[in-house]
């Protein structure tokens, strides 16, 4: 992982921490920002008991996706997590920080932002939650969903298009049972277009495969961002020297 390393100078300069009001009292969070960019991100953490902080490396990566291609982003602790105050409640409180969290996105850029959101593990619910719940947020990002703990049905249809990245070796939840999930979301509604990308040996940390979820991510950003905006291109966000 020492691409991530060697980067952090540049995120350190260009984010800061800091808490947002909660309902269950305050969030702390991370907020990268561009000074610029009207395009916006939250990204949920993976569940506190397999390390979901907001530092963990896969969230890392993602958010690295996403800066990349001149995103803002917040990043953020769920309840009784970090500094984060209050007691983990294991499902619908944490839906409600991720909302407090937009809140405080769309109170800073609202109504001039495109959101999208984007989550690891169970963090991927609780943005697929959001996504049901927010119809500001156009797009999400799933990685290493699952399907085998959490349910997914409340996607009836799924809003918005999305990607879903999986490791072919995750031992947490079954390969086939994620592709299953991506063929349902995209027949749930036509037209629906659900990128399903597939790593192959990457395990449920991506542990040698970092990178290749970068790039996977940062690829999808880009395309969807010119069907998006006809003034992003691809030439834009290539400088940025990650």
């Amino acid at each position: 992982m020492q691409y991530i390393r060697s980067s952090i100078n540049y995120f350190v300069e260009m984010s800061s921490t800091f808490m947002i009001p909660g309902p269950q009292g305050k969030i702390e969070a991370i907020y990268h920002t561009t000074k610029q960019s009207s395009n916006v991100v939250l990204l949920a953490s993976p569940h506190p008991k397999w390390e979901g902080l907001l530092d963990h490396s896969v969230m890392f990566t993602i958010y690295r996706s996403f800066v990349r291609c001149k995103f803002d982003v917040l990043r953020f602790n769920y309840r009784g997590t970090g500094k984060s105050t209050g007691t983990f409640s294991n499902g619908e409180g944490e839906i409600s920080d991720a909302e407090a969290c937009l809140n405080w996105l769309s109170d800073r850029y609202f109504p001039k932002a495109r959101y999208w959101v984007a989550g690891y593990s169970f963090g991927a619910w609780i943005g697929m939650q959001i996504l049901m719940r927010r119809p500001e947020c156009e797009r999400f990002v799933g990685v290493a969903l699952r399907p085998n703990l959490y349910p997914f049905d409340f996607l009836a249809p799924c809003p918005h298009p999305g990607l879903i990245v999986h490791g072919t070796e995750d031992t947490v939840t079954p390969c086939d049972l994620v592709v299953r999930l991506a063929y349902q979301l995209s027949a749930q509604k036509r037209g629906q277009k659900i990128n399903l990308k597939l790593i192959p040996d990457g395990d449920e940390k991506f542990s040698t495969h970092l990178r290749d979820l970068e790039d996977i991510i940062s690829n999808y950003i880009e395309k969807e961002m010119e069907s998006l905006e006809p003034s992003f291109s691809r030439e834009s966000v290539q400088g940025i020297g990650l």
